[in-house]
């Protein structure tokens, strides 16, 4: 049996100008547009034209890029109907988690859209509140790496597999941890992101996620879509977009995702734009997996000869 995955990845994933080649698919530019209307932030001009450090910003990244894979998954199919029959399961990390949720028929596409606008200008306003970070541990293992992470006050914010970690909290308790690495870890990078995501410190953006997730209608998945709370398959839409809401301030828990994907026996997986994190951490905790990152249109055909051949 062959299994398909479809991966949306999450915030760090976005470069200036990935969306510019895509704007000539059909429907692509014309999505956008309403996209961008609907949420009050010009989509086009961000995904072409802004710099680095405006598509860094969280209120800006994260309808950036469930719009750009949603728009990017479509293309890769003659017939949307096609997606739920073709791929097996779909998955996303941290935000991309309202990409996967919108494609599996969970929220409709400008409802997904609202949503991750609202979470992005809730998680900025949460962020700006106290000084916090994000740090990716290079080396170690994760049963030493945790217990000290959590005993220095951080949070293994991102555990993605394939021995890579993310760690979380204030600008003091990085800066221990930069100072006291877990035995086996050779480096701490700081990453550039606005604040310590998915810690308790977004819990203010939680509350506001959750009022307007009130006042959605969420459809079952029409697939396979596994959580990244805990790598569990999730089959109830209302479950779904309670997880989506509590994410904001829980673990991304990738590696669990991945484990669900073995033994779902996946045999190829296909990461949506701006593709690459995800296929990355793939080949190194699935080998044997055939992987593709949709980066530029250039990538369809061969994505679309790979569908053809596990769908």
């Amino acid at each position: 049996m062959r299994v398909l995955v479809l991966v949306a990845p999450g915030q760090g994933a976005q470069t200036p100008g990935f969306l510019t080649e895509w704007l000539d698919l059909p429907g692509v530019r014309g999505a956008l547009e309403a996209w961008s209307d609907a949420v009050g932030l010009d989509l086009i001009r961000y995904g072409t034209e802004a710099g680095a450090e405006e598509i860094r910003d969280t209120a800006v990244a994260q309808p950036l890029l469930v719009a750009a894979g949603l728009a990017s998954a479509y293309t890769l199919f003659d017939d949307p109907a096609e997606l739920p029959r073709k791929v097996g399961a779909i998955a996303g990390h941290s935000v991309g988690e309202i990409t996967a949720a919108s494609l599996a028929g969970v929220l409709p596409h400008e409802e997904a859209v609202r949503l991750v606008r609202t979470r992005g200008l809730a998680m900025a306003e949460a962020a700006a509140v106290t000084e916090t970070g994000m740090a990716a541990l290079l080396g170690g293992d994760p049963e030493v790496t945790v217990p000290h992470l959590e005993k220095l006050g951080l949070t293994p914010a991102n555990i993605n597999g394939a021995g890579q970690i993310v760690a979380a909290g204030t600008k003091e308790q990085l800066a221990a941890l930069e100072a006291d690495k877990p035995e086996g870890v050779r480096k701490v990078v700081a990453l550039k992101v606005a604040g310590a995501f998915h810690t308790h410190h977004m819990a203010s953006a939680v509350d506001t996620l959750a009022k307007a997730a009130e006042a959605l209608t969420p459809g079952d998945p029409t697939l396979t879509y596994v959580s990244n709370k805990d790598g569990q398959a999730v089959a109830s839409g209302t479950e779904v977009l309670d997880r989506l809401v509590g994410q904001v301030a829980n673990p991304v828990r990738w590696d669990l995702c991945m484990e669900t994907f073995k033994e779902l026996g996946v045999t190829t997986l296909i990461e949506v734009c701006p593709g690459g994190t995800l296929t990355g951490l793939a080949k190194r905790a699935l080998p044997g997996v055939k992987t593709l990152a949709l980066k530029t249109p250039a990538d369809l055909d061969a994505a679309r000869e790979l569908i053809a051949e596990h769908a």
